[in-house]
């Protein structure tokens, strides 16, 4: 089957107002070196990310069809990424943040996120049907309907959860089949502590991988097939702003699953397009383009993955 875009999401999207200070976070008080602004979501920057691979992209959350709040719409029309099968309400928008970063990349991420969620009910298996991943993020729990219809289909369902809420949570978790979950969540919902025994947690037959991503120290990834666990270490780099950088990893992701990538080699892929995305500022001001990528890929310290553990 010919697919039209390879790579559809819904979930956050926001406007984020970034302010860069010259002392740690933890210092409680520090000087204001730069501001900026800078559009985010986890799902439509991921959704950036994969247009500035080279992909095929399209939106399908909630857009406003008021301007001026359609703003965030125009944002990820201008990056390439397909808005015409989104569903539009008066009252959508984005959600609104406040992103302050120290000076070794660190951040605090204050949103606003009283905005409409989710996706319409009403959303076409046809346009489902184009492409062959399906991008989500805890938001999701608000149109699960459409995340098990798209796994119906046989499209690929990305999931990058960050925080639960209960059983809704847990029903979006099982309908997923690749989970890319920050570990800090993933210890806080498996109530395990070490990457492996969270590995095994999660695993289910349903699944195809299972990923945590653990910042500089890299990821750890279990996949279907495989009997072994691996992690994959994250390049050394001077970071400006994380802002992004795991956005950045799922669409990475997501773009090389369309490629045919087994999940391993897919988070290769992203841990090197991730590293590349802290080298500046903004969450989509410095998204790595295809190139990029295989040239990082090619160095003589590409990240190269690990067998940690063999499952149970």
């Amino acid at each position: 089957m010919t697919h039209n875009l390879q790579v559809l999401g819904f979930g956050a999207l926001s406007i984020d107002d970034i302010i860069y200070v010259d002392r740690p976070l933890s210092a409680g008080k520090g000087k204001v070196t730069s501001r900026t602004q800078d559009h985010g979501g986890n799902v439509a920057t991921a959704l950036v990310a994969v247009a500035k691979l080279g992909g095929r992209a399209g939106f399908i959350g909630w857009l406003s069809d008021q301007p001026p709040a359609d703003i965030g719409a125009r944002e990820l029309e201008w990056h390439g990424v397909d808005i015409s099968f989104a569903p539009r309400r008066a009252d959508a928008r984005p959600i609104r943040s406040v992103i302050t970063v120290g000076p070794e990349g660190d951040r605090f991420i204050a949103y606003d996120d009283d905005v409409p969620h989710g996706t319409s009910e009403a959303l076409a298996d046809s346009t489902l049907a184009q492409a062959e991943v399906l991008l989500i993020d805890g938001y999701a729990t608000h149109a699960e309907t459409i995340v098990a219809r798209a796994r119906k289909l046989g499209l690929a369902v990305v999931a990058d959860i960050e925080w639960t809420i209960g059983p809704a949570t847990d029903r979006l978790m099982s309908l997923s089949n690749h989970l890319v979950l920050p570990l800090k969540f993933a210890q806080t919902y498996a109530r395990e502590t070490d990457p492996a025994s969270i590995l095994r947690t999660l695993w289910s037959d349903d699944r195809t991988a299972v990923v945590l991503t653990d910042g500089e120290r890299g990821s750890y990834v279990r996949q279907a097939g495989d009997a072994v666990l691996w992690h994959v270490p994250a390049y050394e780099v001077k970071a400006v702003d994380t802002t992004g950088a795991g956005d950045c990893f799922h669409g990475a992701y997501a773009f090389a699953l369309t490629q045919g990538k087994p999940p391993v080699a897919c988070a290769v892929y992203a841990t090197a397009a991730a590293a590349i995305s802290v080298t500046g500022p903004g969450g989509r001001m410095a998204l790595p383009d295809q190139s990029a990528c295989l040239s990082w890929l090619a160095r003589e310290n590409a990240s190269v993955p690990r067998p940690i553990a063999p499952p149970d």
